[in-house]
């Protein structure tokens, strides 16, 4: 292919937006993300266990791909984080067994990580834990310590790859669903969309759960399907004890990498996941369960020194894994369709393994397709974040207000965000092409509401001001989904005077 190639990328989860910012590096790459939610990030990419993984709980005899580009991933994502202004901690990690019996399953991680090149993996003895980490269970024998493991806030990871990638000329278009990849003489020409047509040469499937059935579309693997595998997660409040140092969690089992405490980016200890695999159809249940929290907390009881009381708890939530059918990704680049790429079933450890992922479609595109990609020479790689008034001491926040007011005025108590952060956030939403500034999207992006009342006291006020901001009706504006439903007393009772006269 010679001049500029148009390429379209479904999904805008951690995956199409990683290839998205790729990808923009190339003056003759013209890149549109397409994406069915409101904004990005809306899917599997908002609801996991936040763990950048080192690469060590990865068979290299059967999964060689999983194995090399997790690794890999956990590399890229330290200059990534920092070119982007990602939260991030880099604690390392400690996979607990409480027999000694257990110890020899746990020195197949050891020979893993030597295999994957991971450094420092080694296993640790009783007291040796206890001293690293005090929040252990004192009936825990040992765990396998691996210290490149970090911890990422996986929803601003996506939303600060977007930003970076539509800064650099990649045109996000959301509430966009896809309906047929268009193929002419076994050729790729375009996506038949919700809203319209786009003419393209290259489609990069990276719908998530749905990317079995995108692949359908192309005409190709229809034996692929996607399994949704159900984990649900607790967060417990910043007061609550005990923060484990490092990321702690059970041995893992055929289907999980185990039960994890840990203490997230955002200061809350984080329990979970569970794992349950559910119906091919059931790709949209995020349910919550009796049974899943307590078998949580039977599970985070065995490697914590204590449990916080339930209530303490401000959040359990459920998000939902695409499960292949071997347990292997689908990443391939065809020439039947020419143009079609697979990156589909990106299961654990999707997050850590986006950024190599990217670089893996990269190279095929270039090998399957014989493009010759031109490095744009006004790329940029750098990307702030939002000025948040919890991480600013007095002065610098004194200066912040003496140039906008707005930071003086508090909209989330629990979290201290102000009202210019909120501002802030709804006017990087629209930068990026986001149509409809929900709640959620205002949330994710400054942590507003995310404290111990959930929203209970600044749902109203942000609500607000997405209102004064965008001109929505207050009670219609949308929280993940559907409408806030809310609004004020006076208004709907005219508005519904005004229908019965018109009635």
């Amino acid at each position: 292919m010679v001049g500029e190639t148009r390429v379209a990328i479904i999904g805008a989860g951690v995956i199409g937006a990683s290839i998205a910012r790729v990808l923009s590096r190339f003056e003759n790459l013209q890149v549109y993300v397409l994406d069915e939610n409101y904004d990005v990030g809306g899917e599997a990419s908002r609801a996991n266990s936040s763990v950048i993984h080192p690469g060590h709980e990865e068979d290299p005899d059967n999964q060689p791909l999983r194995a090399k580009l997790c690794t890999e991933g956990n590399a890229l994502w330290r200059r990534w984080c920092m070119e982007l202004e990602i939260p991030v901690k880099w604690v390392g990690e400690l996979m607990l067994f409480e027999r000694n019996e257990d110890e020899k399953e746990a020195e197949k991680y050891v020979e893993w990580a030597h295999k994957n090149n991971v450094a420092g993996v080694r296993i640790l003895r009783e007291e040796e834990l206890f001293e690293m980490d005090s929040s252990i269970n004192r009936n825990v024998k040992g765990g396998v310590y691996a210290p490149t493991a970090g911890l990422i806030s996986p929803f601003e990871a996506v939303v600060a790859l977007v930003e970076n990638a539509v800064d650099n000329g990649v045109r996000l278009l959301t509430e966009t669903r896809v309906k047929r990849i268009v193929v002419r003489n076994n050729v790729v020409v375009g996506v038949e969309t919700s809203k319209g047509l786009i003419e393209t040469d290259i489609v990069i499937n990276a719908a998530g759960l749905n990317a079995d059935e995108v692949s359908r579309l192309a005409g190709v693997e229809p034996w692929f399907r996607i399994k949704p595998r159900k984990g649900e997660y607790i967060i417990f409040d910043k007061e609550a004890e005990p923060k484990p140092s490092l990321v702690l969690h059970t041995m893992p089992t055929p289907i999980t990498k185990g039960v994890y405490a840990s203490t997230t980016v955002h200061g809350n200890l984080m329990i979970g996941p569970t794992a349950e695999d559910l119906p091919y159809e059931k790709k949209k249940d995020t349910s919550t369960s009796l049974e899943g929290l307590e078998h949580l907390v039977k599970e985070a009881g065995r490697i914590l020194c204590k449990v916080p009381p339930r209530s303490r708890i401000i959040k359990f939530f459920a998000g939902l894994r695409p499960e292949p059918p071997d347990g292997k990704w689908l990443i391939k680049a065809y020439s039947q369709p020419y143009g079609f790429i697979n990156v589909a079933g990106i299961r654990s450890p999707g997050l850590t393994a986006a950024p190599a992922i990217a670089n893996h479609v990269l190279s095929l595109i270039t090998e399957t397709y014989g493009l010759r990609l031109v490095e744009k020479k006004g790329w940029r790689p750098f990307r702030r974040q939002i000025a948040c008034v919890s991480e600013m001491d007095y002065d610098i926040l004194e200066k912040h207000i003496s140039e906008n007011p707005d930071y003086g005025e508090i909209i989330c108590f629990c979290n201290n965000v102000s009202r210019a952060e909120v501002s802030e956030a709804i006017e990087r939403m629209r930068r990026i092409g986001v149509k409809t500034i929900t709640f959620d999207g205002v949330k994710l992006r400054t942590t507003a509401g995310f404290g111990k009342c959930q929203a209970s006291r600044c749902k109203i006020r942000m609500a607000l001001l997405i209102s004064e901001a965008t001109g929505t009706p207050l009670c219609n504006i949308i929280m993940k989904k559907s409408s806030i439903g809310v609004g004020g007393v006076k208004t709907l009772w005219t508005q519904n005077k005004e229908s019965m006269k018109n009635d």
